[in-house]
């Protein structure tokens, strides 16, 4: 992929421009994938870059934005897509990211199946194709509060159902999504908003992937760290099923493996002064732990054919734009691969360059991520669903903002 923001310069010609700065600097060759801790330069000098790029292609960032990129590669992406945004000034361009597991909550979005009758009608949808496989109403069970929706089997196809009704609803409504984005589970969502799966496929997905997860040995688990992946990987050199299940940003890595050497990671972190928290999981997801379950979800998966995506599809297995089918062996290799978020985002705000950038989930849980990544100057970060809180209300707000809905500018 070249990188070429809409309007904007390819991101190799920024990567080109700033290796050739830096390394005047730096007075030596810099490589686009050391850290800017690495280049040698002192702070006089690093002002000076900034002043570079300025007077090279205007304040297109802000001085901050130079430690949330550290590298040159990292950099060249966000001035792409900065340089893209104003090209583009005035339009609307919204891209959709799906959230995955860890969002769903009891009764979540109860107040938009409430008061909207398009959400309602989705949701259904949803849940009707769901039902074969779940024996039971998917939306009965968001809906009652049923603590059950933290079991994995059931938690994979409410986030799904969630997810579809959501953007379907915005859909409905006037946006148009100009990319896409999908955390785990939320890849199925937006491999159906791309058009590469239909509903009845996805929903085959993810019914047998978390129904597989759930019958794996327990005693798996994930740990999001305050580390760098190289930090992260260093501590958990000793443990040999302990590995890097997704790098969300700069300093947002999880460790999936088993409960008991997450615990020895922790403590290595904490002495070095990391934090870390274990997710509300339990299973060692994104790991070699999930290669039991392979065969099965393949056998069960293998009538789905998968088609191209229509529009910019970004997958976290290759972080990067991805448009070959999206057929089962796509799916098998999601389940035990690291969720490359991190660099995902990085290409899509760099190669479509948004001005919102928009979560579909039950709750944000991916958007400081994103705000992180997209730097102070940024598109606008959204969340379609904050919390149980979200209703008509909220959502009105957000389409005003995408200059969509029934008041929409025509």
């Amino acid at each position: 992929m070249s990188g070429k923001a809409p309007g904007g310069p390819d991101e190799r010609e920024f990567a080109s421009w700033l290796a050739g700065r830096v390394a005047r600097y730096a007075g030596r060759e810099v490589g686009e994938d050391e850290e800017l801790s690495s280049w040698g330069i002192d702070s006089v000098s690093v002002l000076s870059l900034c002043g570079d790029i300025e007077e090279q292609f205007g304040p297109l960032f802000d001085f901050a934005d130079l430690w949330s990129h550290p590298t040159v590669r990292d950099l060249a992406r966000h001035l792409a897509m900065r340089y893209g945004m104003r090209q583009n000034s005035g339009l609307v361009r919204a891209a959709f990211v799906f959230t995955g597991q860890g969002a769903q909550h009891p009764g979540m979005t109860s107040g938009m199946h409430r008061e909207l009758t398009a959400y309602r009608r989705h949701l259904g949808a949803a849940d009707e194709a769901i039902a074969p496989y779940l024996g039971r109403s998917v939306a009965g069970l968001i809906l009652d509060g049923d603590e059950r929706v933290h079991q994995t089997a059931l938690t994979q196809p409410a986030l799904f159902a969630v997810g579809y009704a959501l953007a379907m609803t915005l859909v409905e409504e006037g946006v148009r999504p100009v990319a896409v984005l999908g955390h785990g589970t939320g890849e199925l969502v937006a491999a159906v908003v791309a058009g590469a799966l239909s509903l009845a496929e996805a929903t085959r997905l993810v019914c047998a992937r978390g129904a597989f997860m759930q019958y794996l040995p327990s005693g798996g688990g994930m740990m999001a760290t305050c580390a760098s992946p190289f930090e992260a990987a260093d501590a958990a050199a000793d443990e040999p099923q302990v590995t890097i299940g997704a790098v969300n940003a700069a300093r947002a890595t999880v460790l999936s493996g088993p409960v008991e050497g997450l615990e020895r990671v922790r403590e290595r972190l904490a002495a070095v002064g990391i934090a870390s928290t274990f997710l509300q999981v339990r299973h060692a997801f994104q790991s070699p732990l999930m290669e039991p379950m392979t065969p099965r979800f393949e056998a069960a998966a293998r009538h789905v054919t998968g088609g191209r995506p229509e529009l910019p599809y970004y997958s976290t297995v290759y972080g990067r734009e991805y448009d070959e089918p999206l057929s089962t062996a796509y799916w098998t290799a999601q389940l035990t691969t690291p969720v490359r978020f991190a660099d995902a985002a990085r290409r899509m705000l760099a190669q479509q360059a948004p001005s919102h950038v928009v979560e579909i989930g039950p709750r944000a849980v991916l958007t400081p991520f994103l705000r992180r990544i997209a730097g102070a100057r940024g598109p606008d970060c959204l969340a379609v669903c904050r919390g149980p809180e979200s209703d008509a209300v909220h959502l009105a707000g957000v389409l005003s903002e995408l200059d969509a809905g029934p008041l929409a500018e025509r």
